[in-house]
C-alpha cells in the first residue's frame, strides 16, 4: 500500500512538473530598443528536483524502514492468538515501550463480519487484551496501554472475500496522538 501510494505521489509530481512553463530569457538589456527582438528559447535541458519541498523527516515510529512503523497484528478467523509470525512486531513495539516510558498506546481490536455484534465485540476485546498480555510479558506496564474493542465496526476494506476477512481480523497498535492507519 505505501509503495502504491509512493507511485501515485511521484506520478503527480512528473505531472505537475510537465505543465511548468520554462522561464523565458530576459531580453537583450545592451540598450537596444529594436522591435525585432525575439527571444530564443532556451537550449539547456532542464532538470527536476522531485525532492525539493520535501523535508519528511522520520521518527522511529514512522520511518517505514523501521519494524515500529508497522502496526497491525493479524489473527486467524475465530481466535485471539498472536500468530508467530507477528511476535516479532510485537517485541519491537514493547522494547520500544519499555524505553519510552512516557509513551502509551491503544489496541483497537477487530473483527470480520461474521459472527453476532456481542460476539464480535467480545473477540476484537480478546484480541487486543491478548496483544497486551503479550506486551505485558515484555515488561510493558498497563499504564502504557488501554485497550478497546471495535468489533465488527471499523472493517478496512468491505467485501466478503477471504482475503478481506483475513485483513479485517486484526489488532491495530495507535500511540497517543495518532489515528489508526
Amino acid at each position: 500500500m505505501k509503495k502504491v501510494a509512493l507511485s501515485l505521489i511521484m506520478t503527480a509530481l512528473l505531472a505537475a512538473c510537465a505543465s511548468t512553463p520554462v522561464p523565458k530569457t530576459p531580453a537583450d538589456t545592451s540598450g537596444s530598443t529594436s522591435s525585432n527582438t525575439t527571444t530564443q528559447p532556451s537550449t539547456n535541458p532542464s532538470t527536476v528536483d522531485l525532492t525539493q519541498g520535501q523535508t519528511k523527516s522520520f521518527t522511529e515510529l514512522t520511518d517505514p524502514n523501521n519494524i515500529l512503523s508497522s502496526r497491525r497484528v493479524y489473527f486467524d478467523f475465530d481466535s485471539f492468538i498472536v500468530r508467530p509470525d507477528f511476535h516479532e512486531l510485537v517485541q519491537a513495539h514493547a522494547k520500544y515501550l519499555n524505553t519510552h516510558k512516557d509513551a502509551k498506546i491503544i489496541l483497537q481490536g477487530h473483527t470480520d463480519e461474521r459472527g453476532t455484534a456481542e460476539y464480535n465485540l467480545a473477540l476484537g476485546q480478546k484480541r487486543a487484551d491478548s496483544v497486551r498480555k503479550m506486551l505485558n510479558v515484555l515488561g510493558v506496564p498497563d499504564s502504557q496501554i488501554e485497550t478497546v474493542s471495535f468489533g465488527e465496526e471499523r472493517p478496512l476494506e468491505a467485501g466478503d472475500s477471504d482475503a478481506i476477512r483475513e485483513r479485517n481480523r486484526r489488532a491495530e497498535i495507535v500511540y497517543n496522538g495518532e489515528a489508526a492507519q
